[in-house]
C-alpha cells in the first residue's frame, strides 16, 4: 500500500536546484484498441483494461519495484497526498471503481489507468530537462506498446477521449516560479503572449487552479500536426523567453523597488520563522519570497531544497498526514505554522548585502 511519507520527486534533495524552474513533466495519453474509452465503457470492460495495463506496466524495466494499486484501495488522505505531489490527477482520485495506477518507488514515474483515457503515463523530474524527461517517457511508451495494442490512426495519430489530445497525445509542462513578473504586474501580458503561440499557462495544480506561490504550469496546447520533437523545441524556446523576462523583471525590482523587495522578503522570513497560524495559500506566498531570496543569494543555496519541499509539505493533505488524522482547518493552520517554524529556525539570517 502507498506510504505517503516515502517518495515524492518534488520533495527530495540531490542535484542543485534551478532558479525560476521547479520541475519538468511529460504526460502521454494512450488508449487500447478494441475497447471503448473509459467514459463509454462498461465496468467489465474497464476492469479488463485495468488488468491488462497493470500487468504490462508492472513488467516495465522502468519499474524495478513497482507500486501498483487500485484507486478504491486508497484512503482519501492517501489520494490527496498523491495529488499534491502531482503523481496522480484529481480526476483519477474521484473514480471509485476499475481505476488504478502503477508508480516507480520514488514516484517520479506514474501510469494512471482508466482516467479520461485508458493510460495516462507521466515522467516528472526536478529542474528543467525536457529532453531527458522525453527520452524516459518515450522509452516507457515503446515498452508498453510491446505488450498492448494502442488505438492509432494513420491520419490522426494516437486516438484519445478528448480531441485536444489527439495526435501525439503528449502534454509537456514546466512548473515555473515567476514572482518577478507577478510583482511587476507583467504576468497578464506574458500569458497573452504565450497563448498566441499555442502555449497554455495554468496554476500550480493545473487547469482552473490558482497560481499559488507565484508558481505557474506552462505547457503545449497543440498535440496534432507536429512531432513530439517539434512540440518540445517550440515549448523550450517559449520557456527560455519567459525565463529571460522573469530575470529581467527581477533585475528591475532590484533597481527600482529595492526597499519594497527587501521588505517583502524580510517580512516573509519573519512570518515563517515566528507565525503560529498559517493557511496554505499564505504559506505558499511567503515561501515564494524565500525561494526568491535564495535566487538573489540572500540565503545560501542549501536552503533551496527545504523551501521547494515545503511548497508540497504545507498542502492540506500532507499536514493531515503529519497529524495522523483528518483535522479541522484551524488545527491545520497551527500545525503548518509549527512545521515551518521548525524549518526556518535552522536558517541563517538574510544577507541583503549580496544584492
Amino acid at each position: 500500500m502507498i506510504d505517503p511519507t516515502k517518495g515524492g520527486e518534488l520533495m527530495k534533495g540531490g542535484a542543485r536546484g534551478v532558479p525560476v524552474t521547479l520541475s519538468t513533466r511529460i504526460r502521454l495519453a494512450r488508449n487500447l484498441c478494441n475497447f471503448p474509452f473509459p467514459a463509454w465503457a462498461e465496468t467489465s470492460q474497464r476492469r479488463d483494461v485495468l488488468s491488462a495495463c497493470r500487468e504490462a506496466a508492472e513488467r516495465l524495466k522502468t519499474f524495478k519495484e513497482p507500486i501498483s494499486f487500485e484507486v478504491d484501495d486508497l484512503s482519501d488522505l492517501q489520494k490527496l497526498v498523491l495529488v499534491e505531489r502531482h503523481v496522480i490527477s484529481r480526476e483519477l482520485m474521484q473514480i471509485n471503481e476499475a481505476a488504478g495506477a502503477v508508480l516507480s518507488p520514488d514516484q517520479s514515474v506514474s501510469i494512471m489507468i482508466n482516467e479520461e483515457d485508458h493510460l495516462r503515463m507521466q515522467v516528472l523530474r526536478k529542474g528543467f530537462d525536457l529532453k531527458g524527461v522525453w527520452k524516459m517517457a518515450n522509452r516507457m511508451d515503446l515498452e508498453m506498446e510491446n505488450s498492448i495494442d494502442y488505438a492509432f490512426s494513420s491520419d490522426y495519430g494516437f486516438l484519445t477521449a478528448c480531441p485536444t489530445n489527439l495526435g501525439t497525445g503528449m502534454r509537456a509542462s514546466v512548473m515555473m516560479h515567476l514572482p518577478g513578473l507577478f510583482m511587476g504586474k507583467h504576468m497578464d501580458k506574458v500569458i497573452r503572449g504565450v497563448n498566441e503561440l499555442g502555449i497554455a499557462v495554468r496554476g500550480l495544480f493545473g487547469e482552473g487552479t490558482d497560481a499559488s506561490g507565484n508558481i505557474f504550469q506552462i505547457s503545449n496546447q497543440q498535440t496534432l500536426g507536429e512531432t513530439e520533437e517539434d512540440i518540445l523545441n517550440r515549448l523550450g524556446k517559449t520557456l527560455e523567453q519567459v525565463k529571460s523576462q522573469e530575470i529581467n523583471a527581477r533585475e528591475s525590482l532590484l533597481e527600482d523597488g529595492r526597499q519594497m523587495l527587501f521588505d517583502k522578503i524580510g517580512r516573509a522570513y519573519g512570518v515563517l520563522s515566528n507565525a503560529y497560524m498559517l493557511t496554505s495559500s499564505d504559506a505558499m506566498d511567503r515561501l515564494s519570497y524565500m525561494r526568491l531570496a535564495v535566487d538573489f543569494g540572500f540565503l545560501p543555496e542549501k536552503c533551496r531544497v527545504v523551501i521547494d519541499g515545503s511548497f508540497i509539505e504545507c498542502q492540506p493533505g500532507h499536514i493531515q498526514h503529519h497529524a495522523g488524522q483528518n483535522i479541522e482547518p484551524e488545527e491545520r493552520d497551527a500545525m503548518r505554522a509549527e512545521l515551518l517554524r521548525r524549518k526556518f529556525v535552522k536558517f541563517p539570517s538574510l544577507d541583503f548585502d549580496k544584492a
